[in-house]
C-alpha cells in the first residue's frame, strides 16, 4: 500500500467516523466539533485530490465560519436538547423511509456506473504540464473576468452581515452607549465646566 493510499484510508475512515458522531453525540457542542474534524479530514481528500482550492474553501468557508457560526449560536441560545429528543422516535419511520430510498439510488448509481468504450480506446492526449497551479488558475479568471460578479457578492454579504446586526441589535436600559453625532456636536462651552474653587476648599 502506497503512502497515498494509506492516508486516503485514514482520511477517509476518520470522515466516516466523525460524520456518524455528529448525528450520535448526545452532547450538540460534540456534534459541532465532530463536524469541525469531518471537514478538516475531508479536505485532506481533497488535497490528495490536487485540488488544493476547494481544500482552502472547506477549511476557510466551512470550518472557520460556519462550524464555529453553529458552535456560538448552540452555546448562545442555550437549547434545552434533552426535550428535544424525547420525540425522535416519532419520526424514525419516516427518517428510515428517507435513508433507504437514498441507500437504493446509491446503489443503482454504483451498479450501473459505465465507461463509455470509445474513451477506453482513445489515445491519451499527452500535452504540457501546465505552470499554474488550480489556486493560481481561479485566482487569475477571479480577479479579471469575473472581478465584478466577485466584488458584488462581497457587497452582498456585507450587506446581510450589517442587517443580521441590525435585526439582532437590542437597546438595554441602563447601559451607556457611544454616541458619535454627539461627540462630534460637542464645543467647547458644552465640554467643559469652570469652576471657582476656594482656597483649601475643595471641589
Amino acid at each position: 500500500m502506497s503512502v497515498t493510499a494509506a492516508f486516503f484510508y485514514l482520511f477517509a475512515g476518520i470522515t466516516v467516523a466523525s460524520a456518524f458522531l455528529v448525528i450520535a453525540s448526545r452532547n450538540p457542542v460534540h456534534s459541532v466539533l465532530f463536524l469541525i474534524l469531518a471537514f478538516v479530514n475531508a479536505a485532506g481528500l481533497f488535497l490528495l485530490l490536487g485540488a488544493e482550492f476547494l481544500a482552502m474553501i472547506l477549511i476557510v468557508v466551512y470550518v472557520g465560519a460556519v462550524a464555529v457560526l453553529f458552535l456560538f449560536v448552540i452555546m448562545l441560545l442555550d437549547i434545552d436538547f434533552a426535550s428535544l429528543r424525547q420525540g425522535v422516535l416519532q419520526y424514525l419511520p419516516i427518517g428510515a423511509t428517507v435513508g433507504v430510498i437514498f441507500l437504493v439510488e446509491l446503489i443503482l448509481v454504483v451498479t450501473t456506473y459505465t465507461v463509455d468504450p470509445a474513451l477506453l480506446a482513445a489515445e491519451p492526449v499527452v500535452g504540457e504540464t501546465p505552470v499554474m497551479t488550480n489556486t493560481a488558475a481561479l485566482g487569475s479568471v477571479l480577479y479579471t473576468r469575473y472581478v465584478y460578479f466577485f466584488q458584488l457578492a462581497g457587497l452582498i454579504l456585507l450587506v446581510a452581515m450589517i442587517g443580521a446586526i441590525v435585526l439582532t441589535l437590542r437597546e438595554r436600559v441602563g447601559v451607556k452607549r457611544q454616541d458619535a453625532v454627539a461627540q462630534g456636536l460637542r464645543t467647547k462651552e458644552t465640554s467643559i465646566e469652570v469652576v471657582k474653587v476656594r482656597s483649601r476648599e475643595g471641589v
